[in-house]
């Protein structure tokens, strides 16, 4: 008797998938960001080109994550279920782009280059032969991507897995002879390049892309390749007039990132303005949306570059002097201030709506009031959370207007208690968000504020409501049960159901322009609100990216930022 059909017989054979479809795409976004994660720190050990600042394999993991984060989206997206579950096309495109929305540092840029360009060729068919024009298009496009390639990179690699399987085959044979191809590419890179070879190391990205591509065969085959062997850190560098740039060395001094709203003949443009003011160009991307890369010593013209291009997002400076692994840390000094019997520098006290958004900033570091429904602390409160901070600076959040009062009584007998407290007037839960998300108690205090205040101000706030009975509003009159869509604290939009009026609330706020969306969900919300939201996002504001809360009871049905 014949067998009845089963899930995925067209898909899998054995161990070994016959066509990458958009599980195969989720499974390997996840291995290639976990394996990143695991590897991170070798790789950036052995980080010293282009720049010697030790951070290849973070800014590799990060633009692999953020890739891997949009896939999930789409899988949890509504209708992403069964028979309507997302195909191929649609996680492939989700992987390029967001790993274009989050891409970090050069490797990082490249790489969402890279699956930008296997994206183009795996949405129109996912078996072997697909696969082996893929990575043919990938290292094509990369290298198109970067003003002055060189050999011995990440490029080299990419080029060498392409030729590796070109032909094609089953998927699981392309996939093998592209790994095996990239690392034979990756153990000639130090005779490559000078600079490798001094410092007795394989090209780093180069070592990135052969992790990404061994996630690619597990993932496919069902078995992990033979792991790479462990790599030395890099040797110290010899000074010479050869040397890359990098801390302490010569070369430019900052390296620019941002995403870019622009047209294509204004990119051309832009590259040979950028291409002329430093090194290391590279800019990915297509269809108005890039990310540009560049090393520079004039940062500001760099940025003024993609001004007069089009409309520049995220802008990133690092400088280089300031670049390079973090120190290990004081396990000692970990512990909380008041459990070594002294005051800390400085803490945050906020105060947060919901029991979930309240757990939340308090595992950031925060001290946190919980707000109430109709019960608002009271100055003593806001008094009684300072001194529980048990700091010598105190930053204090109210997020609510309603509350400035009652914050400003307690900032001035706090500071009475020889407390300093720099109250910043934010007035909704979502500002109070972003100031504590560029919080550095490392700054000086005057500094910390000033960056805390400015994100702050730079948020744009909007919070859905019920009303509980018939009112004039600015919007019109409203009757009990009617939604509300309060923008900056006024009515602006009247609805009946939740969702929708969401919608309405957000494209009015992204009218204005906007980088990151914030949603801050509590449990009155309806089941799957900020999955609606976010995919609405997500297909009508191209470089918009969002992030969800859960603020558990005691919190409005939904909070927006828009910064």
């Amino acid at each position: 008797m014949s067998r009845a059909p089963q899930p995925f017989d067209h898909a899998v054979r054995g161990d070994e998938r016959l066509v990458l479809d958009a599980e195969a795409v989720r499974a390997w976004s996840a291995r290639t960001a976990e394996a990143l994660g695991r590897e991170r720190a070798a790789i950036d050990a052995i980080n010293v080109y282009p720049v010697a600042d030790g951070d290849t394999g973070t800014n590799l993991y990060l633009t692999a994550d953020a890739g891997h984060r949009a896939v999930e989206a789409v899988f949890a997206a509504p209708g992403a279920d069964g028979a309507s579950a997302p195909d191929t096309a649609d996680a492939v495109r989700a992987l390029a782009h967001g790993a274009l929305l989050g891409a970090r540092g050069n490797s990082g840029t490249i790489l969402s280059q890279l699956l930008r360009g296997m994206a183009g060729v795996l949405a129109d068919g996912a078996d072997g032969d697909h696969l082996a024009r893929a990575l043919d298009g990938a290292a094509t496009a990369a290298r198109a991507a970067v003003a002055h390639p060189e050999e011995g990179t990440i490029l080299t690699v990419a080029s060498a897995a392409a030729a590796g399987c070109a032909g094609g085959g089953t998927l699981a044979d392309v996939a093998r002879r592209a790994y095996d191809a990239s690392r034979t590419a990756l153990e000639a890179t130090p005779g490559q390049l000078a600079v490798l070879g001094r410092a007795g190391v394989v090209d780093a990205g180069g070592q990135g892309l052969v992790t990404v591509l061994g996630a690619l065969v597990e993932t496919v085959t069902g078995r992990a390749p033979e792991p790479l062997p462990p790599s030395p850190e890099a040797r110290a560098l010899p000074e010479g007039p050869e040397e890359q740039c990098g801390p302490g060395t010569e070369g430019p001094g900052y390296e620019v990132l941002y995403l870019l709203e622009a047209g294509d003949a204004a990119v051309e443009l832009l590259k040979a303005r950028l291409d002329a003011l430093g090194d290391s160009l590279v800019v990915v991307g297509g269809d108005g949306l890039w990310n540009v890369h560049v090393h520079v010593d004039d940062a500001g013209a760099a940025v003024e570059a993609g001004i007069e291009a089009g409309r520049p997002h995220r802008i990133r400076i690092t400088h280089f002097a300031s670049a390079g692994p973090a120190p290990e840390p004081d396990r000692a000094a970990e512990a909380p201030a008041h459990a070594r019997g002294e005051r800390a520098p400085r803490a945050v006290v906020a105060v947060l709506p919901g029991e979930g958004l309240a757990g939340l900033c308090a595992e950031a570091g925060a001290t946190t009031v919980q707000a109430r429904p109709g019960e608002p602390p009271t100055g003593d409160e806001l008094l009684d959370a300072v001194r529980r901070a048990h700091a010598r600076e105190v930053v204090l959040l109210p997020n609510d207007t309603d509350l400035r009062a009652a914050a400003v009584s307690a900032a001035e007998r706090a500071r009475a208690e020889g407390i300093r407290v720099a109250l910043i007037p934010t007035r909704a839960a979502v500002q109070g968000i972003a100031a504590l998300a560029v919080h550095e108690p490392e700054r000086s205090f005057d500094e910390d504020v000033v960056a805390m205040t400015a994100a702050a101000g730079a948020t744009r706030y909007a919070e859905l409501a019920v009303a509980a009975r018939q009112s004039f509003t600015s919007a019109g009159v409203c009757q009990a049960g009617d939604v509300l869509g309060l923008i900056e604290g006024d009515v602006a939009v009247i609805g009946q159901d939740l969702t929708a009026t969401a919608r309405t609330v957000l494209d009015r706020m992204l009218q204005a322009g906007g980088e990151l969306v914030t949603l801050v969900v509590a449990d009155s919300a309806p089941p799957g609100l900020a999955d609606t939201l976010e995919a609405h996002v997500r297909r009508g504001y191209l470089a918009v990216d969002t992030v969800t809360y859960h603020a558990g009871e005691g919190a409005p049905p939904l909070l927006v930022g828009v910064e």
